[in-house]
C-alpha cells in the first residue's frame, strides 16, 4: 500500500506540475481530473495483483459502490481534487483497509508536500520522511495524539467545505488557534498532535476518511459520529458518510 501509494504520488506530481491538464464534471458536479484517473488505474491494478480474494471499493469506479461488504480495500486516489486544480497542494492519495466496518490499515501520502503518514504491521501509526524510496522504508517517527487542553484547543477544519454550521460548532469549544487544511491531511494533523479537534458537518465518502481514520486511531485518537457520538463505522450504504468528528481522546465534546 505505501508503494503503490508512492507510484501514484508520482503520476500525480508529473500531471500536476504540467503546464495544462483537463478537469472533467462527475454526474455529482465534483471535479475528476486525468490525475484521478491515473492514480485510480495504477493504484487498483496493484492492489487487485496483491490482494486478489479482497474487494475494492475505489470513488473512480462506480460499479463498486454497489458492493455490500464489511472487510474491503478503499481508496481515494486523488483526495483533495480542488486543491489540485487550484494548485494549492494539499491533497493526499489514500489507501485503506477496513476489516468488519473498522478502518486497521491505512497510508496517507501528500505528494506536493512530502508527507507520508501510515500505519505499521502493529497498527501504530508513523509518520515517514526522506527522500521515500519505494522500496526501502525510510526514516519513521511514532505518531501520538495531543494531550489536548479543553481550555487552549487547537482545531483544523476544512478548506474547501467549511461553512457556518462548522463555524459554529467549533466556536463551543475554547480554541486557542484554527487552521485550515484539505483532504484527509486534517487526520494526519490530529494524529501527529498538531491539532486537537476536527469537526466535519459536511457529506463525505468513506474513501476520504478511512486512510486518515486508520491513521488517527494508530495513534490513540478517535472519529466518532456527530449526531451520537458512537464509533464511526465503515461499510455502509454507497458507502457514505454521516457527520463526523475525529479528535485526540482528551477533547471533551460537545453536543451539536
Amino acid at each position: 500500500m505505501r508503494r503503490l501509494a508512492l507510484e501514484a504520488g508520482d503520476k500525480i506530481m508529473e500531471i500536476y506540475e504540467s503546464d495544462d491538464f483537463e478537469v472533467k464534471s462527475k454526474s455529482d458536479a465534483s471535479p475528476v481530473t486525468e490525475a484521478d484517473e491515473a492514480a485510480d488505474a495504477l493504484i487498483s491494478a496493484g492492489l487487485r495483483d496483491a490482494f486478489p480474494d479482497v474487494a475494492l471499493v475505489t470513488e473512480e469506479q462506480a460499479d463498486s459502490h454497489t458492493q455490500d461488504v464489511m472487510t474491503f480495500l478503499i481508496v481515494d486516489p486523488l483526495d483533495g481534487t480542488k486543491e489540485f486544480v487550484k494548485r494549492r497542494g494539499d491533497f493526499t492519495v489514500n489507501i485503506a483497509y477496513v476489516e468488519d466496518g473498522v478502518p486497521t490499515r491505512g497510508v496517507v501520502y501528500a505528494p506536493a508536500k512530502g508527507r507520508m503518514f501510515y500505519t505499521t504491521a502493529t497498527g501504530t501509526s508513523v509518520e515517514e520522511t526522506g527522500a521515500f524510496d519505494k522500496e526501502t522504508v525510510g526514516e519513521t517517527t511514532p505518531m501520538k495524539v495531543s494531550d489536548a487542553d479543553n481550555s487552549a484547543l487547537m482545531v483544523v477544519a476544512s478548506k474547501s467545505h467549511r461553512d457556518e454550521a462548522t463555524d459554529d460548532y467549533i466556536n463551543k469549544y475554547q480554541v486557542s488557534d484554527s487552521k485550515s487544511a484539505g483532504s484527509s491531511l486534517k487526520f494526519c494533523l490530529v494524529a501527529t498532535g498538531e491539532a486537537d479537534l476536527y469537526p466535519r458537518l459536511g457529506r463525505t465518502m468513506e474513501w476520504d476518511t478511512a486512510a486518515g481514520h486508520a491513521v488517527l486511531s494508530g495513534a490513540g485518537g478517535r472519529v466518532v459520529r456527530f449526531d451520537d457520538h458512537t464509533p464511526l463505522a465503515y461499510g455502509k450504504p454507497e458507502f457514505a458518510n454521516p457527520f463526523f468528528i475525529a479528535y485526540a481522546p482528551g477533547v471533551e465534546l460537545k453536543e451539536g
